[in-house]
């Protein structure tokens, strides 16, 4: 067991900080599951009765260590047909650049509160985007989730389970195939 070297106290959002640093980092490398509070706490150079203090468990660790800004970009000057084109884009960068939402969506597929935080992230974020640019702000909802599958289901496949031949294409091929149904989904009038 580490301690902590003798200096002054240090300040709770400091010590917030390295939790939910150690948090990202730890549970980006070892998943949801076989992350512990002991080992966060370790990497965060405290004792981990301190990480269930601030956030009560697990759980409540993973919620707000995932707390995640999907950065999408503002469409407000894009042409509309370019709409599907730049979200791929964007969620290629996204994934190819953070390893935390990858985390994320791995421990999604097993974990109720990751897939909880999933949801939350996307409905939040992907719904005001559909409802700007839908022709219809009521279908919003379903488009924005006819979006997360498609992006979603590409990461899975491309990032997590990694199967060959996602893996292998190359970006514009995955622009190339997965802009027109983004398009489609967000812009295209009501079936």
């Amino acid at each position: 067991m580490t301690t902590e070297a003798p200096g002054p106290p240090r300040r709770s959002d400091a010590t917030r900080a390295a939790i939910l640093e150690a948090a990202r980092e730890r549970f980006a490398e070892d998943g949801y599951e076989r992350a512990t509070i002991r080992a966060i706490a370790r990497d965060a150079g405290i004792d981990p009765s301190m990480v269930m203090r601030y956030y009560g468990n697990k759980e409540g660790l993973f919620a707000a260590a995932s707390e995640f800004d999907l950065r999408l970009p503002g469409l407000g000057a894009v042409p509309d047909r370019h709409i599907g084109a730049v979200l791929v884009t964007h969620f290629l960068d996204r994934w190819e650049q953070d390893d935390v939402l990858t985390a994320l969506l791995r421990a999604g597929v097993t974990n109720t509160a990751a897939s909880e935080r999933i949801r939350e992230i996307f409905k939040g974020q992907i719904g005001p985007v559909a409802a700007a640019v839908c022709p219809d702000p009521a279908d919003a909802p379903r488009r924005a989730a006819l979006v997360a599958s498609q992006i979603l289901g590409m990461a899975l496949a491309r990032y997590v389970l990694r199967f060959p031949p996602a893996v292998d294409m190359s970006r514009e091929e995955v622009i190339a195939w997965l802009a027109p149904t983004i398009q489609r989904y967000l812009t295209a009038e009501r079936p």
